[in-house]
């Protein structure tokens, strides 16, 4: 036993022993090109590239553990010509550079790092300029993607990729980063156990965050700012979704959040503000939506088909065109203790609660998902009479659908 651990410590001291520095620079250092500094390393350096300009690509490190590290005004240029770096190692660093001009391709996933089967791998502090792609991390785990920069010049989606892209990834922390002008900002697919925080993702032209077939992830502190449509959540289950702010999605198939056959997720302490649809729903089961504030959106909540057993408490629901858009005559959704701004009941036992429930799916709503064309009605006094009479006598929209327990006072946290 001693032999085997006098061994071990041996081949660890001589692994740090032999790690080195190599410098790149563009003249007077032991390289002026980084593929030779790769090519010449060994597992355990550390590449470090002095500031300048090098127009070079499709830069390959294969089974190699290297940390690469820029100093500011570093400046990888891959002059529309293949991927920036192209990873397949563990224990991969790369950080403080700028990566840009990555070609557009209608057949490969061009990005400026493309990490493949890589594990304990860091990004850091990276700018991608007129990306594809930005990063393209496939088949790998255990990973951060931490205070990166990538902006896209793309005009449609067919010449527009993700600033971020995982696929078949788990364990992968995405936080701090900015992604603007891409396809997607962030997209998950095959993705588990990852947590996305203070991201920010605006004018994107799908979505700024996009999960599909991707359980067991968190994302919180993010904002999803005038985007195509804000976050795509699809096909995934037990996903937590705090802290976000949604603003500013408008367009005709635009949304806060988008929730499709969703299962067993929770949203808390979320904003929705100036979309054309907060959230829409559709085949979400057993979803709560706890203490989020919708305000000055189209439709607050627009629920489509196969919703059951969801529960919205103790939300606030202000001045939205509509609070909530509800297909179908039956309901197994609960609403308890939400505040909204329409309410015009009472509380004279001073409790806190309003006296007389809140019905909040109203009937002009119910008219115009049939003929959109109605709601140039909007704010007319027949619509007032109408919306009175659903009320009073519920036809189209399910009795059971509404808040016994309306709260006088706005909610806080």
């Amino acid at each position: 036993m001693k032999i085997r651990l006098c061994i071990l410590l041996f081949l660890i001291t001589t692994c740090f022993a032999a790690a080195k520095t190599i410098t790149v620079c563009e003249a007077g250092c032991d390289f002026n090109r980084i593929q030779t500094a790769v090519d010449s390393s060994k597992s355990g350096d550390h590449i470090f590239i002095k500031k300048g300009l090098y127009k070079e690509s499709n830069i390959i490190i294969y089974k190699k553990s290297l940390h690469i590290t820029g100093e500011e005004g570093t400046i990888i240029d891959t002059q529309q010509n293949g991927y920036g770096f192209s990873v397949e190692a563990t224990d991969i660093i790369i950080k403080n550079l700028i990566i840009k001009n990555i070609e557009i391709s209608y057949t490969k996933e061009y990005a400026a790092i493309l990490l493949f089967k890589s594990y304990d791998f860091v990004i850091e502090n990276v700018t991608v300029e007129n990306a594809f792609f930005g990063f393209l991390i496939q088949k790998s785990k255990d990973g951060l993607v931490h205070n990166n920069t990538i902006s896209g010049e793309g005009k449609a989606e067919a010449d527009s990729g993700n600033a971020i892209h995982l696929w078949h990834c788990e364990n992968v922390n995405i936080t701090n980063n900015d992604v603007r002008r891409m396809r997607d900002g962030i997209y998950l697919e095959f993705g588990s156990n990852s947590y996305i925080s203070n991201n920010y993702s605006t004018g994107n032209m799908r979505y700024g965050l996009h999960f599909m077939f991707s359980n067991e992830n968190t994302y919180e502190n993010n904002t999803f700012e005038a985007n195509g449509a804000g976050v795509a959540v699809m096909f995934s289950k037990k996903i937590k979704m705090f802290n976000n702010v949604f603003k500013k999605n408008w367009g005709t198939a635009s949304y806060g959040i988008l929730l499709k056959e969703i299962n067993d997720a929770e949203l808390k302490h979320n904003i929705f503000e100036d979309n054309t649809i907060g959230i829409n729903a559709d085949g979400t089961n057993r979803i709560t939506y706890t203490e989020n504030t919708f305000k000055n959106n189209g439709y607050a909540i627009k629920v489509h088909g196969a919703c059951y057993d969801n529960i919205y408490s103790k939300n606030n629901f202000l001045y939205n065109s509509f609070d909530l858009s509800y297909s179908g005559n039956l309901n197994s959704n609960k609403f308890e203790n939400n505040y909204w701004s329409n309410y015009t009941g009472y509380d004279l036992d001073k409790n806190g609660i309003g006296d007389i429930p809140y019905r909040p799916v109203k009937l002009f709503s119910y008219l115009v998902n049939r003929t959109p064309e109605s709601i140039v009605l909007l704010r007319s006094l027949f619509i007032d009479i109408i919306d009175f009479s659903e009320k009073v006598s519920p036809v189209f929209t399910p009795e059971n659908l509404i808040d016994n327990q309306p709260l006088m006072t706005l909610v806080t946290w």
